[in-house]
């Protein structure tokens, strides 16, 4: 009950003896000021333990966290749909069957076009993309400071080494076991989500079950809050994707760089990834008109990319997206970096919704309308 307590209680306790007590030692070293310091040093280092002993649990259980915390998203990006078609008297199992059905034949269609778009075309991707490193090198070599070609033929032999090392085959041929463990992890996300999407109001109740009050009220606040952030974050997004991938095929279409449709693509996948992914989709698409077409292309594919960013920052995503969980490029920074140490490219790209959520949730932890009381503005006085 301790964690969702709201305002804190002081108590009051008047007894000479207690205060007798602490003014003696050992009591006494506790009470000064290094006293207070170790406490507190104490303390953090009791909340990094426990930190550290859940993320290592997690780690331990991708196979499980994962597909469940994507399926929890994917429920709560359809949670409108499922609300839509019970108000209008559809029966709670049909609901669930067309939704999860939906989601299921989007998710196919999505990756079927992935497949259709690269892989015929994978292999001339890769090569126009080395081929662009390449000739960014031999430019970057002009540089007073670039590094000489021994260390660049000494970078190359050491990754050489490593692709054709035992190592490396070693790991290739776990490809087996990943792919029954993408198995697995699909099958347990697909029932995940069908008892999410199914019963997702009574699990969370059954959760609060324990808590009376003011207590209960902040769990459905935090309900409702995670459910309303991870939805429109995913919706948001998607759409964002959406449109960045189509205003860049345009683009390239216009100014004839091949491989538009895979470029588009990849645009669409990586724009998943906050910040990131769309400079790594930009990247690409110059490399490869730099290469096939010339260094002119390339520059208006750079505008063309700064462009369709732009749009999307000042005018997608504060429609799309509510302020409420707009988060500051450095807390997503921090938060792709530690998704991506944690979970690798599946961490990178669950670490913004979870933050987003997190922040909702203490955007509501004392009210509606009211976050925690740390996280409060500060009222500035007019001089």
């Amino acid at each position: 009950m301790g964690l969702f307590r709201g305002e804190p209680k002081t108590v009051r306790i008047e007894s000479e003896g207690v205060e007798l007590k602490a003014s003696q030692p050992p009591l006494r070293q506790w009470a000064d000021g290094f006293g207070i310091l170790a406490t507190r040093a104490l303390q953090v280092i009791l909340v990094v333990a426990v930190a550290a002993g859940i993320i290592f649990a997690i780690q331990q259980l991708t196979l499980v966290t994962i597909p469940v915390v994507i399926a929890l998203i994917l429920a709560c990006a359809f949670a409108p749909v499922m609300r839509w078609m019970r108000m209008r008297g559809v029966p709670s199992l049909l609901a669930t069957i067309l939704a999860l059905l939906t989601i299921v034949l989007l998710l196919t269609g999505v990756g079927w076009l992935i497949v259709w778009a690269v892989r015929d075309q994978w292999d001339d991707l890769y090569a126009q993309a080395e081929d662009g490193l390449r000739s960014l090198i031999d430019w970057a070599q002009q540089l007073p400071f670039a590094p000489t070609q021994a260390q660049l033929d000494e970078w190359l032999d050491t990754l050489v080494d490593f692709v054709t090392s035992a190592q490396f085959g070693s790991g290739a041929l776990a490809g087996v076991s990943a792919l029954a463990s993408f198995v697995t992890g699909l099958v347990l996300m697909v029932v995940t989500l069908f008892f999410f999407l199914k019963d997702g109001p009574q699990l969370w109740e059954f959760l609060l079950r324990p808590f009376r009050g003011e207590h209960y009220a902040r769990g459905r606040r935090i309900g409702d809050k995670t459910v309303t952030v991870l939805g429109s974050y995913v919706r948001g997004t998607a759409t964002v994707a959406l449109v960045d991938s189509i205003g860049i095929l345009i683009g390239l279409l216009i100014l004839q760089v091949p491989l538009a449709v895979p470029l588009a693509v990849l645009v669409f996948l990586l724009a998943f990834i906050p910040i990131v992914g769309a400079t790594l989709a930009g990247t690409l698409a110059a490399l490869v008109a730099l290469v096939a077409n010339d260094f002119v292309t390339a520059l208006l594919v750079v505008g063309v990319v700064v462009l369709v960013n732009q749009l999307e920052g000042n005018l997608l995503q504060p429609v799309l997206m509510s302020r409420a969980m707009k988060l500051h490029a450095f807390v997503v920074l921090i938060a792709l970096t530690i998704g991506t140490v944690l979970g690798g490219i599946v961490g990178a790209v669950l670490a913004v919704p979870i933050t987003a959520a997190v922040w909702g949730v203490i955007q509501v932890w004392d009210g509606p309308n009211t976050p925690a009381r740390w996280a409060r503005p500060k009222k500035t006085v007019d001089a």
